[in-house]
């Protein structure tokens, strides 16, 4: 009897409550699509970087799928005690009727074993489908040769997602358990009649927290925006965040009393239509609203701020690879090496003698015949001089710098480079060449941090000394530039001096930049694979050679920017649909609650349409106030993430925030569209 009474409410709450099996089954259907990528990437054929590449960033999706799990064990709890609060008269009846809790928490049980059952093996079915469509896209991210890929059901994945649920669930019953043995019947049987008693809260004191809580958020907006370089620890990152969740409470706390009193006192709206009744039902979970309103709005918050992010990480470094890698290699070695520094860091007898000669007979001694592989190549040299520090080039700039940077490295000698050279280099890469007179130097500069700082010493004039000569700025300001080829914007700064400023006494590296002499992809792969052999000739150990290839620099910045991509996806859709199913289910068992309340509006002669319009704005109201706060919290959010994430560049976080705009109409406006047509078909059936 109580298998098949279990089989009856099953049948009987999945119309109204569909939204929840969807969340579920939506749920396992992500967890099962983003653990499968492993699996499902085995066959794709891609180089050894690519596969380590793609090796790491499923061990990241690993490790964050337990946090996920959390996160879905809360929503599947949270849902839980929603249903179950929604069937309160339904579990005091059977009490009523001589059924024990021991009986009621085994239909639970029975419940909530079909319902697991159920959404497992139609999210596997779906997860299933749609992690052919994510092995397509991780494909055409690592441009990946799709001839062997084939379809491919993930053993290890499927495992994994089986046994986090099945704890989630296991979790779910016991507490439903518990919940039932602790209800009274009388608390049962009257539920549906009870409303939280509304206590209008003191407006004085409401505006006083009000202010208090705006003051909060404006400090935490102002450190992380203007003041952000003070935020150079992270505990003192953690002070904005905690001042803005504390201030999200409290404003949310405020406003529940502050509209409650102002809607109230304004006598032409509060009686206008159906206004009165709604203030009432939204007021009438005042206290819960709060605390939920709050859990919602940071999520909302972090889910915009993490995809606007991470999809600007991935199409940053996609769209900045021509302009910061423009040709195919650029070998590195230190030059001069001196006793000093050989003694400081151990270096033995052959690296030194390396390191007096040029890059080109490095490489000879590598059996690498550079006219055989290499054309277009420019030679640079750097040279530095221990007494031109950062501290001397910010001359009387420093003291300002210093207090609001205290975390830069003063100390550091600047990198020096000929403009014959440079200018070499800037006709290679398509850039601006310049001329210098013989007491003129200019900075290069792309890291837009430190050009900020750089640009206030050169409106300065601030001049700078080397071998006893004196240079002055040629311009007030940094100008854009690059030698080392990289995927990210990390120069920080050049000094370009005229070529008889410098001598080889100030030597300290020399790079030799060039592109493979190759026609096709074909043939700089091949090249690429000899490049990466010299770690292997028996004389490496005796050289200083670094080596930085073009396509190396691409395999890692598309690996890097997959791996946030899919990060970002999977944390940002999770909490999108947490938020947007909580409210989902809180609204949908408040209209359950409030079926004699609309029934009898019928009764007073209540047009069905003005019924609608009064659910759809309460429903409104709930899903529409915390994200208004989340989005004024992402708008400076997005601002500190655009500092934390400078490197990469911000050129297309337009293009990002434009995809997370989509998918929180798509995600978040779909379930409330679901909520509301669900919601009306509760009120009208009942």
């Amino acid at each position: 009897m109580l298998f098949k009474l279990s089989l009856k409410n099953i049948r009987k709450s999945f119309k109204d409550y569909a939204i929840y099996f969807f969340t579920l089954i939506l749920g396992v259907a992500i967890f099962y699509v983003f653990n499968a990528i492993e699996s499902q990437t085995v066959l794709l054929n891609v180089t050894a970087t690519t596969r380590d590449i793609i090796t790491l960033m499923t061990n990241m999706l690993s490790g964050v799928s337990v946090f996920v799990s959390l996160i879905l064990g809360f929503l599947i709890i949270y849902a839980s005690r929603f249903l179950i609060k929604r069937r309160n008269k339904e579990f005091g009846i059977y009490l009523t009727l001589g059924m024990s809790k021991r009986k009621i928490s085994t239909i639970l049980f029975i419940e909530t074993l079909f319902i697991g059952i159920i959404s497992l093996f139609v999210g596997l079915f779906i997860g299933a489908i749609l992690s052919q469509v994510m092995s397509l896209l991780v494909a055409n991210m690592f441009e990946a040769d799709m001839t062997k890929f084939t379809f491919i059901f993930s053993k290890s994945a499927c495992i994994k997602t089986l046994l986090y649920f099945s704890i989630m669930y296991l979790i779910v019953m016991i507490f439903n358990v518990i919940n039932i043995s602790r209800c009274k019947l009388i608390d049962l049987i009257n539920h549906s009649k009870k409303t939280e008693k509304v206590k209008l809260k003191n407006p004085i004191l409401c505006i006083m927290i009000f202010i208090i809580a705006i003051i909060m958020l404006v400090y935490a907006y102002y450190k992380v925006t203007i003041d952000v370089e003070s935020l150079s620890t992270p505990d003192k990152i953690f002070i904005p965040i905690i001042l803005g969740c504390i201030s999200t409470l409290l404003i949310f706390w405020s406003l529940s009393g502050l509209i409650l009193k102002i809607v109230k006192s304004i006598k032409g709206l509060y009686y206008r239509g159906l206004n009165s009744f709604i203030l009432k039902q939204i007021s009438s979970k005042i206290n819960t609203t709060v605390v939920s309103m709050t859990i919602i709005c940071l999520m909302l918050f972090v889910t915009i701020c993490v995809l606007s992010s991470s999809l600007s990480i991935k199409n940053s470094m996609s769209a900045n690879l021509e302009e910061l890698a423009p040709v195919d290699i650029a070998l590195t070695k230190t030059r001069n090496i001196t006793a000093e520094k050989a003694q400081e860091y151990g270096y033995n007898t052959a690296y030194i003698e390396d390191s007096f000669l040029p890059i080109a007979d490095s490489l000879s001694k590598l059996d690498f015949d550079v006219s055989k592989y290499l054309k277009d190549m420019v030679t640079v040299h750097y040279y530095v001089d221990e007494a031109l520090t950062v501290e001397k080039t910010l001359g009387s700039y420093y003291e300002e710098t210093k207090k609001t940077l205290p975390f830069l490295t003063y100390n550091m000698p600047e990198e020096i480079v000929t403009v014959s050279e440079y200018n070499e280099v800037a006709k290679l890469y398509g850039n601006e060449t310049f001329t210098l007179d013989e007491d003129e130097y200019i900075i290069i500069a792309d890291y837009d941090s430190m050009i900020e700082v750089r640009n206030e010493a050169l409106k300065r004039n601030t001049p700078i000394t080397l071998l006893g000569k004196t240079y002055y700025p040629k311009y007030s300001e940094c100008q854009n530039g690059l030698i080392a080829i990289s995927s990210n914007h990390i120069n920080a700064g050049i000094i370009i001096v005229p070529d008889s400023a410098v001598d080889d006494s100030l030597l300290e590296r020399e790079s030799l930049i060039a592109n493979y002499k190759a026609s096709d992809d074909t043939g700089r792969k091949n090249i690429e694979e000899v490049v990466i052999n010299l770690a292997n000739h028996p004389y490496i150990s005796s050289t200083n050679l670094e080596a930085s290839t073009k396509l190396s620099i691409y395999e890692s910045s598309v690996g890097l920017g997959a791996m946030v991509t899919f990060i970002g996806l999977y944390l940002g859709i999770i909490f999108l649909i947490s938020s947007a199913a909580i409210l989902a289910l809180k609204e949908l068992s408040e209209s359950t609650d409030n079926i004699d309340r609309y029934k009898m509006l019928r009764k007073l002669g209540v047009e069905e349409r003005m019924l609608n319009k009064a659910l759809f704005m309460q429903i409104f109201i709930f899903f529409i106030f915390p994200l208004i706060l989340a989005i004024i919290h992402s708008i400076f959010g997005i601002e500190f993430c655009k500092f934390i994430l400078e490197t990469f560049g911000d050129e297309e976080m337009t293009k990002s925030i434009t995809m997370t705009a989509i998918f929180l109409v798509v995600i978040y406006g779909g379930y409330f569209l679901i909520t509301y047509y669900s919601s009306k078909n509760i009120i009208r059936n009942r």
